[in-house]
Order: structure tokens, then sequence, then C-alpha cells
């Protein structure tokens, strides 16, 4: 049975939400602070749904030892609306996507699905980035992504100009339909949350890569 170990220390959140994830089918382990789930990551859950602001440790620290101890664990936190430098930090540390309080039940679980579908993509792998804009579809190979709305336009627009330079001022008009006067906090988080999600990794890209003081550019993998 696949297992969920759930690290969030209000009550009326974990309490609804482990119902939920075991009427999908997972064996649940709740745990109301950060010390209690970095113990309990060690026994390899299949899946960490894990809250920002927990007691004791925070959920930035865990993550950030879990990633350094080398442990794999997918994980998804929780974080408030607010709290968007938050979400980058927890990415940065190694998170693997995020959901924003109050969230809505269906779209948790079906981040929680696809993090747990989700398979490492090995550096000789092919892996081609599809998108369908009728349908507001993205997938990896046959794989469908599970994105927001932010975050499909931000891949939608990437992969439409492949291989060249979209500069930061043109992705905030285009998508957020602002200027950019010098902060783009938003367009980090949903680039960090992209790469992840394709299974890229920041320091060595294979899809999305950062050129400095410009912008970013999508490169498709050669031969496909």
């Amino acid at each position: 049975m696949t297992r969920v170990l759930l690290a969030e220390d209000d009550p009326t959140i974990s309490e609804p939400l482990a119902r939920a994830l075991r009427r999908e089918g997972y064996d649940v382990v709740v745990t109301p602070d950060g010390a209690a789930a970095l113990r309990g990551a060690e026994e390899n859950p299949d899946l960490l749904i894990l809250d920002l602001g927990l007691p004791v440790m925070d959920g930035l620290e865990v993550c950030r030892r879990l990633r350094a101890a080398g442990n794999p664990v997918p994980v998804l936190i929780l974080t408030a609306r607010a709290d968007e430098v938050d979400t980058v930090v927890g990415l940065d540390a190694g998170a693997d996507d995020y959901v924003t309080k109050p969230f809505r039940l269906a779209e948790l679980l079906a981040r929680a699905r696809a993090l747990l579908r989700r398979q490492p993509i090995a550096e000789d792998d092919q892996a081609f980035v599809r998108i369908d804009s009728e349908g507001r579809r993205a997938f990896i190979d046959d794989e469908e992504l599970q994105l927001t709305a932010k975050e499909f336009d931000l891949l939608r627009v990437l992969v439409r100009e492949a291989g060249k330079v979209v500069s930061r001022e043109q992705l905030m008009q285009e998508i957020w339909e602002t200027s950019w006067y010098g902060s783009t906090k938003t367009l980090d988080m949903h680039v960090s949350v992209l790469r992840r999600k394709l299974g890229d990794d920041a320091t060595n890209p294979r899809f999305i890569a950062t050129v400095r003081g410009v912008g970013f550019r999508f490169e498709q993998p050669e031969g496909t």
C-alpha cells in the first residue's frame, strides 16, 4: 500500500485531509511537528505532505535536512497564499510541488497522485514536452503534467519560443499582464515549480535554462 506521511500541526486541516487520503487508498501517518516528520521520513514513505509552519522544526528545515541526507521522497509543501517568498525558498530547499492554503482538496489529491506517479528522468532519456493549447494540457512524453493556469501559460510561451531567449519583461507582460519593475519573485517561483515537474535540475537544466540578466530559454532534447 502507498504510504503517505502528513506533517501538519493543525487538526482542522490534518484530520479531514488524512481521511481523504485514506479514501484514496493510501496508508496515512500524521505527525504534528517537524522533528517527528524528519524521523518519519527515515522510514521511506512514498510521499511527504509537509506544512511549512510546523513547530519544533519548520518545514523548510525538514526539507533541507532530507535532501542533504540524500532522501529522495517526493515532498508536497503546504503554504499560506501570502507566503510567496517561503514557497520559493521551499522549492529551493528541495520540495517538489506546493499547494497554497486554503486549498481545494481535489487539487491537492491530484498533485499528490502526480508526484506518486512521477519517475526520475535518466540523463540519457530523450523526454519530449508537448502542449495541447486548445485543451490547456501539457505532457512530458505520455504523462500529463499537473499544472496551475499560470504554470501552463508559462510553459506554453516557453515551448512556443523554444530555442529563443524569452525576456522576463515579455513573460511578465504576456502571462501576468503587468510591467516589470525590478521584482519577479512570482515568475521565479513558477519557473522553479515547472523545473521540478519536468524533472529538471536547476543547476544543470535540460529544459528551462536561465539566461542571466535577460530571461529564460526552453530547449527540447536533440532528436525530438
